[in-house]
């Protein structure tokens, strides 16, 4: 019987003869899913195994304290105390929703879905998903003086060229300048230009996975979590006026009582899996069994 356990697309993945048993964000929960299948001397492959089995100098610093690092550098860098800020972690738990909020309470406005006759300094440009190099050298030359959220944009970070150009735009002078020297890009871009933006990277990816060209420019938050921070960061939310507030709050505390009880055995854990919960505890009936099917199935 081959039964291994790897690191398939941010997920631990554990298989039997090439079969899937189970995954997870967490190792250790498929480690354990894995021995509870029967199969618990499961060979752990993959280059990330020590890095994830292993606590790292991110564990040492609490979880909700982490996040209030983010709120502090993204307040520093929306009064222009600050060019740039990274922020890494799992997906799920909250990252650009701390951004948004911490722009927000230092009166940034979202420009990104709507016309706006605010000025430039009092809105921010989120940008999501792929970007082509050429694509961001655009973005970062019609936001020049503004700034810029890159949330999910993962991919830039494994293009040369659009590292360059990230290179130069989470630099920290207060003006940089950022160039185009490959193929013709068009009359409507100049080949260089002055950034005097900011800008804010949210990354899904482990931050040893990041270049160090770009750590070393910016601010940097690891949100890293093993699965009792990651329960930890979701009772902290749970006690938030602001999180699901049309739902009544004992829904919310039963709700997170029931994940701590089942969290060894859920598939996964973040803000998604909590409100999915408390979704199906404010709908009433025999709520707590199809809770814990949802979570762990």
């Amino acid at each position: 019987m081959n039964a291994k356990i790897e690191l398939i697309d941010g997920n631990w993945v554990g298989t039997i003869n090439g079969k899937k048993v189970t995954s997870s964000y967490d190792q250790t929960r498929t480690v354990k899913m894995m021995s509870k299948a029967g199969y618990p001397n499961a060979v752990i492959v993959g280059a990330d195994v020590t890095e994830e089995v292993e606590e790292d100098d991110q564990s040492q610093w609490p979880i909700n304290q982490r996040f209030a690092f983010v709120t502090q550098l993204v307040t520093m860098l929306a009064k222009g105390h600050a060019t740039s800020v990274i922020i890494t972690g799992p997906g799920g738990l909250g990252k650009t929703h701390t951004v948004r909020e911490a722009l927000a309470l230092n009166g940034l406005e979202d420009a990104s879905a709507f016309d706006t006759n605010l000025p430039k300094h009092k809105t921010y440009l989120m940008v999501k998903g792929y970007s082509t190099a050429k694509g961001l050298y655009r973005t970062l030359f019609e936001n020049k003086d503004n700034v810029i959220v890159f949330d999910d944009c993962d991919d830039v970070l494994k293009d040369m060229t659009a590292m360059n150009l990230l290179k130069g735009a989470l630099d920290s002078y207060d003006k940089r300048v950022i160039s185009w020297n490959a193929e013709s890009l068009g009359d409507d871009l100049p080949r260089s230009f002055l950034f005097t933006g900011r800008v804010i990277f949210v990354s899904n990816m482990k931050r040893a996975k990041i270049s160090d060209a770009l750590l070393t420019r910016a601010y940097c938050v690891d949100l890293k979590m093993t699965r009792e921070q990651k329960l930890e960061r979701m009772t902290h939310m749970v006690a938030q006026d602001n999180f699901l507030p049309g739902f009544d709050q004992r829904h919310k505390d039963e709700a997170m009582q029931l994940i701590n009880k089942v969290a060894d055995r859920a598939r996964e854990l973040s803000l998604r899996t909590l409100q999915a919960v408390i979704r199906i505890r404010a709908a009433g009936g025999n709520w707590r069994e199809l809770a814990e099917y949802a979570l762990t199935n």
